[in-house]
């Protein structure tokens, strides 16, 4: 009757000598889950936020791209330049319009007030460099925002062309400059409008050659070196996608190891505890029910 308890309770036996325990195995293996993390569908596909090291094929995707977050960064270098140009053509503005305006303001303040009594020097001294001040901030703030708004201008269709045309050509700053001044000049009518196009294509080729000429020197252009940039994170993200995948395969080793050994260790007891004589009291108990 022992034999037949221990039979129903462990499910038969695993064959000649075998410990009676195949089924239990299988029903305590279930007690961690199984993650496969290492297939071979995970090991060859990577995650869409890796990319791909090549740029978009089209020049709407590239222009699309320039919008899009990088690693680290919310936006893209190219954008991030025509931000700065236009803070450093601001300052540039500034300074350009305010000196100026600044010793204008000042002179002019000093002939309007030949006949003004004050009480002392300091206080003539002050109201002329207040005026000075004054005029720095008005005559400034004109230039500043006019200039910051023309380059501003100018490298984002610069920059347009050449992230949609996937290459740098001076024809870019001709366009771009043309399209700026006619911009600019396009209050004043139809022949404002032709004449500023022309002024600005006749500026934008020297500022063409002197960029391109002063990204020559540095070893690379901007577009190379977005190539160069984008070819390094595509590289540090599958290293670091490889490394992972590693680390969960060791640790799903472990884990496995672990549960064999728990197992082990769970079924030994068991078998101990089914090896032992059984209670008297309860082997009569179980005859008399019988």
């Amino acid at each position: 009757m022992c034999t037949a308890r221990r039979q129903d309770l462990c499910g038969g036996t695993d064959g000649p000598g075998g410990s009676h325990l195949g089924p239990l195995k299988a029903l305590l293996g279930l007690t961690l889950p199984r993650v496969y993390a290492s297939d071979s569908t995970s090991a060859q596909t990577l995650p869409q936020n890796i990319g791909k090291p090549e740029s978009p094929d089209t020049g709407w995707d590239r222009i699309k791209d320039l919008f899009s977050s990088r690693e680290g960064e919310m936006y893209s270098e190219e954008l991030r330049n025509i931000v700065k140009c236009g803070i450093a053509a601001a300052i540039v503005g500034m300074v350009y319009g305010g000196l100026p305006g600044a010793r204008h303001a000042r002179e002019r303040f000093i002939q309007l007030s030949q006949a003004a009594m004050y009480q002392n020097r300091v206080d003539a001294v002050r109201s002329a460099h207040n005026a000075a001040i004054r005029g720095f901030v008005r005559f400034g703030s004109r230039w500043s925002w006019r200039v910051a708004a023309f380059v501003t201008m100018f490298n984002t269709v610069n920059t347009g062309l050449t992230v949609y045309r996937d290459k740098d050509a001076l024809g870019h700053f001709t366009i771009a400059g043309a399209a700026t001044g006619g911009l600019f000049r396009l209050n004043l009518g139809l022949r404002g409008l032709l004449a500023g196009t022309a002024i600005g294509a006749v500026m934008g080729l020297p500022a063409g050659v002197l960029i391109m000429g002063l990204q020559k020197l540095g070893g690379e252009t901007m577009r190379d070196k977005s190539r160069r940039e984008r070819q390094e994170l595509y590289e540090l993200r599958v290293t670091e996608w490889n490394a992972r995948l590693k680390l969960t395969d060791d640790l799903i080793g472990e884990m496995r190891s672990e549960k064999h050994q728990d197992t082990d260790n769970d079924l030994q007891r068991i078998e101990e505890l089914l090896s032992q004589p059984r209670n008297e009291k309860g082997a009569n108990a179980v005859t008399s029910e019988t």
